[in-house]
């Protein structure tokens, strides 16, 4: 958007782009979670299994930007300033590290059960959520208008279910029912998303993620 603004000979929007924001705010995640690594230590396999997902979610994350460019454009292009950049910082780099903190102060040795839980959450969420996101993708790349086929048949946004199994893998291996807080938070701003593109024209719908 900045530099279609500097051809055209217009002053490039100010801020930031939402993008940035939540890429700063994965940064910033991992970071609090080595951390936590380094301050309080790692006691057990609860927190090796913990750094090992969460950190591998948000490098994926930014992974994802590069191996799919086309998406990066596309996704979250609004501007931010100052207030909206802090608040995604705090929101989405500090708060969601929730159940980072939780689990290296749980002194409980994580049960098997556990982490056979949290893995098939974690791995069935990522794979739902990359075959989703790759599928739209190409898809809009292509001219599609709303995606409807293959991942997309049965459930409208299957990309936010991938994300929030994702989610609810780190509160199971938190092993707190505070850290639940987390994906509960990420499912009503999610509902909160589905609601706002349902009430949009379909046209306008199959632009946004």
């Amino acid at each position: 958007m900045a530099e279609s603004a500097r051809e055209e000979g217009q002053t490039p929007p100010a801020g930031w782009s939402q993008l940035t924001a939540i890429n700063t705010a994965k940064m910033l995640t991992i970071v609090l979670l080595l951390v936590l690594a380094g301050v309080i230590g790692v006691q057990d396999m609860r927190q090796v299994i913990y750094l090992s997902l969460h950190i591998s979610y948000c490098l994926w994350w930014l992974l994802e930007q590069w191996l799919f460019p086309e998406r990066a454009r596309q996704l979250f292009s609004e501007r931010v300033g100052v207030v909206g950049f802090g608040f995604a910082l705090l929101f989405i780099g500090v708060l969601y590290s929730l159940p980072g903190l939780l689990a290296f102060l749980n002194p409980v040795p994580i049960s098997q059960a556990a982490v056979a839980l949290a893995l098939v959450l974690f791995s069935f969420g990522s794979l739902i959520n990359a075959s989703a996101d790759a599928q739209k993708t190409t898809a809009k790349a292509m001219g599609a208008g709303l995606v409807s086929d293959g991942i997309w048949r049965r459930v409208r946004h299957v990309n936010y279910l991938g994300d929030l199994l994702r989610y609810l893998s780190f509160a199971v291996v938190a092993g707190n029912i505070w850290a639940y807080l987390v994906p509960a938070l990420v499912l009503l701003i999610y509902l909160q998303r589905i609601g706002q593109k349902e009430t949009q024209p379909a046209s306008t719908a199959a632009s946004s993620w």
